[in-house]
């Protein structure tokens, strides 16, 4: 009897104490979101980099890969980048969005074989913006705290 009424308690105390710990630690261990961006709609685009900014706020590091007609986005200096709509409410291209995360610390980058099949060189990209490396990708995918999102 003594025993229970002694073990119990410390045995509850402990298991809390474990549980406090559990809890806190995973709490330390932001979530990652990876956003992969596919679409050549505006507005798909548009989503997942609002997605992508409303992470970055919240302290979530972020990494966008960006491929097919989404990988234009990331181009500097070409008449597809000027061309793009201005999307409501906040009146910002894609473009402009994609520059907004950048800014904000996201990873971004054009899959492997977006500039091979483009006929586009790494000097074709905007500041921030790199091509991707395969197995990097695949490594961070892999990790247990990435979120994945795809536009």
């Amino acid at each position: 009897m003594l025993c229970a009424t002694v073990c119990v308690p410390a045995l509850k105390k402990s298991i809390a104490s474990a549980l406090l710990l559990a809890c806190a630690a995973t709490a330390i261990h932001a979530e990652e979101l990876f956003v992969s961006i596919h679409s050549a709609s505006p507005m798909a685009q548009g989503a997942g980099l609002v997605l992508a900014g409303q992470a970055l706020e919240q302290k979530a590091p972020v990494r966008v890969l960006l491929c097919d007609a989404a990988g234009d986005i990331a181009l500097a200096n070409t008449d597809a980048a000027k061309a793009q709509p201005i999307l409501k409410p906040r009146n910002v291209t894609p473009q402009q969005m994609l520059q907004g995360v950048i800014k904000a610390g996201a990873k971004v980058e054009v899959c492997a074989l977006y500039l091979p099949n483009t006929g586009k060189q790494p000097s074709d990209l905007l500041p921030g913006v790199s091509p991707a490396k395969p197995a990097e990708v695949a490594t961070h995918l892999l990790k247990p705290t990435v979120k994945t999102l795809a536009f």
